[in-house]
């Protein structure tokens, strides 16, 4: 793979930004959920199956990744003007772009006002809101506290390590993310943890927790927003996901006419468990010329 750095621009800072590029094709765009532990590494072995047949560039969120991160107050906005950034400067108008987790909200939402950027879209485990307000069925004053006392300095360091640790990953994947609980161990383990040890990665993990990056404010403007798109669109979740999460994924296809395919294993990132097969849906879906 060749790995390259970008420089994006945003609230008075240049932001860096890894990039990876894979193979020779048409131009597939690769964007990883947002999570404390997710970066582009994440859509690797996806990656290196559709490279065979594509030119493939996984990207990372700002804020998120393997790189120190500034300060800086992620809100939506700046998601919505990153993915405009992508799809105008580093990959216009991709043959498809493969998106997980949050990161379908955002393509939703670009799509949705520029329906021209992009031919095929892939959604991975489609979410739109985040770990907490899905806990609770809603927003909470007590989550906006939370980010202010994670985004201190000296006490937001230590609540940050508290959640973050060994333990608490290996939980929430277990619970969450991977079907095998052994999967995340070892040398995958460390590079998860090492993400959330990342000078300046606490401030964008918070808000992606306590849903401050959530995309949409309710499934109904995920839903006015998906009547607007025009492009193709494959829908692939794992019929064991989380069961409120699942429900979302299922909403979705159930009231637009999405390709869907429904895994037999796997949770949230099964495309990490199942590269293979995630990659071979996608492969078929990209090379059905009807559906175009």
């Amino acid at each position: 793979m060749a790995y390259q750095e970008i420089l994006w621009h945003i609230d008075g800072h240049d932001i860096p930004i890894g990039l990876e590029r894979l193979g020779q094709g048409p131009t597939l765009l690769l964007l990883p959920a947002l999570s404390s532990i997710s970066t582009r590494r994440e859509m690797q072995a996806v990656q290196q199956h559709l490279a065979q047949a594509f030119t493939t560039v996984s990207i990372d969120w700002p804020g998120f990744g393997s790189l120190p991160k500034p300060y800086i107050n992620w809100r939506p906005a700046l998601y919505e003007d990153y993915v405009n950034f992508l799809l105008t400067r580093i990959v216009p108008q991709p043959h498809a772009i493969v998106a997980a987790g949050h990161a379908v909200g955002y393509v939703l939402r670009h799509f949705a006002r520029h329906p021209h950027h992009g031919e095929r879209l892939i959604f991975l485990s489609p979410t739109w809101r985040g770990p907490l307000p899905t806990m609770m069925n809603g927003d909470r004053p007590l989550f906006a506290r939370i980010t202010r006392a994670v985004d201190k300095p000296v006490l937001g360091n230590m609540l940050y390590a508290l959640n973050v640790n060994r333990f608490v990953v290996g939980l929430m994947a277990r619970g969450h993310v991977y079907a095998d609980p052994h999967w995340l161990k070892g040398q995958r383990l460390q590079e998860k943890l090492a993400v959330t040890r990342t000078p300046g990665a606490r401030h964008a993990s918070i808000r992606f927790v306590t849903g401050g990056l959530d995309p949409f404010r309710s499934r109904q403007e995920q839903l006015d927003n998906m009547k607007h798109i025009t492009a193709p669109v494959l829908n692939i979740f794992a019929q064991t996901a989380p069961r409120k999460s699942r429900q979302e994924m299922e909403t979705l296809s159930q009231v637009y006419n999405l390709q869907t395919v429904r895994l037999p294993r796997g949770k949230l990132s099964f495309y990490e468990e199942f590269p293979a097969e995630t990659a071979a849906h996608i492969n078929a879906f990209l090379k059905d010329r009807a559906v175009a």
